[in-house]
């Protein structure tokens, strides 16, 4: 038998209490109230309130466009019930029902490949903004299927195609063209003519959005005191739009008055303060047909018509000019004339994965270093 002093320490006295048999209902846990943890219902509280916050912040050209992508994606549930007779619930966004997705829109629809590339996009956020599981896996399949159809030139020619850049010779030429122009066949007007008004916020608009390779929503945003004058030309803050972080964008002084954004943003400046606009408040406003100056900031889709129209005027057809021709005109032209392409990145604000960006710059450096560039041809 061992005893104290051989493991060194001295037993103590133990209580020895009797084993109770205890009730099934008196055993911890068993029919017991559970009581919800406070953290997880804070936490669930405010998951709820941020997802309704960033719901109602949305722009609503953004809502409306999902909203439409959800209704094709419930058009082609319809359709897929016809062919297979089984109605399947909008909840499954899974790898088979995307895919064929895609396939409904080329084939049925007849849809271009960007077209369909946005109803992917606007399905999966739509699906996750009602609480459905997307996997990543259904996004990334329907996106394979339709890598192909890209490739396809008359797919490619269903869209109205990419918008052409534009250059500063083109913004001369919209900023001298005549300001009465005749009409076109069968217009009741005999002459349409812009006012010299108009004509100087157009100049102003067109240059700086190309210097800035400005957005149509970062255009209409723009505050005349995010535009400073500074002893190179001109310091522009570009406002942050749609959750992207604004930016700072120095502009300087060009060759011709016609296309330089800062003689041409002083003019417009000058003329506007003359005609009784906010020195505080948005930076272009509209013009009527009689020249009076508006009060509200011009809208976006206001910028993105004064370049088509002001392009259409002066007679540059042929190309598919639209406000976003400046934004790709400022990387090609950039490119050509030797500028880095970060400094054109960080000038218009895009990614540094953004494809679109390098897609421009590649177009830019087409002739640099080409590969029939003397080899004795």
């Amino acid at each position: 038998m061992t005893t104290a002093e051989e493991y060194g320490t001295a037993l103590e006295p133990v209580e020895v209490v009797d084993a109770e048999l205890v009730d099934a209902d008196d055993t911890p846990g068993v029919g017991a109230v559970t009581v919800p943890d406070p953290v997880d219902a804070v936490l669930a509280a405010l998951d709820a309130d941020a997802k309704e916050h960033l719901n109602r912040i949305r722009p609503k050209k953004t809502k409306d466009g999902y909203a439409r992508d959800w209704a094709l994606w419930a058009e082609f549930h319809e359709w897929l019930e016809q062919r297979t007779g089984t109605p399947l619930p909008l909840n499954e966004v899974r790898v088979g029902t995307m895919v064929a997705f895609v396939t409904w829109l080329d084939e049925v629809k007849v849809a271009a490949p960007n077209s369909i590339e946005r109803r992917i996009t606007g399905v999966t956020s739509e699906a996750r903004q009602r609480g459905y599981i997307v996997p990543k896996e259904a996004t990334e399949a329907a996106r394979r299927a339709l890598k192909p159809l890209r490739l396809d030139k008359k797919r490619q020619a269903r869209g109205r195609g990419q918008a052409a850049a534009i250059t500063p010779a083109d913004l001369r030429t919209m900023g001298t063209a005549p300001l009465e122009r005749a009409p076109e066949a069968g217009a009741r007007r005999r002459v349409h003519r812009i006012s010299e008004l108009a004509r100087l916020r157009d100049q102003a608009l067109n240059a700086l959005k190309f210097a800035v390779a400005g957005r149509n929503e970062e255009m209409s945003e723009m505050d005349d005191p995010f535009i400073r004058v500074v002893d190179e030309g001109l310091m522009v803050h570009v406002p942050s739009v749609k959750g992207r972080p604004g930016r700072d964008a120095p502009v300087t002084y060009g060759e011709h008055r016609a296309s330089c954004p800062v003689r041409c943003w002083l003019a417009w400046h000058e003329a506007k303060l003359a005609a009784g606009a906010d020195p505080d408040g948005p930076a272009f406003l509209p013009v009527d047909q009689w020249g009076h100056l508006g009060t509200e900031r011009l809208s976006p889709d206001g910028v993105g018509r004064a370049l088509a129209r002001c392009a259409q005027y002066a007679g540059l057809t042929g190309r598919r000019i639209t406000g976003h021709s400046a934004r790709r005109g400022l990387v090609t032209t950039g490119r050509k004339n030797g500028k880095r392409p970060e400094k054109l990145r960080s000038q218009g604000g895009w990614s540094k994965t953004s494809a679109v960006f390098w897609e421009y710059v590649d177009e830019g450096e087409a002739f640099e270093d080409a590969a029939t560039d003397g080899i004795g041809l």
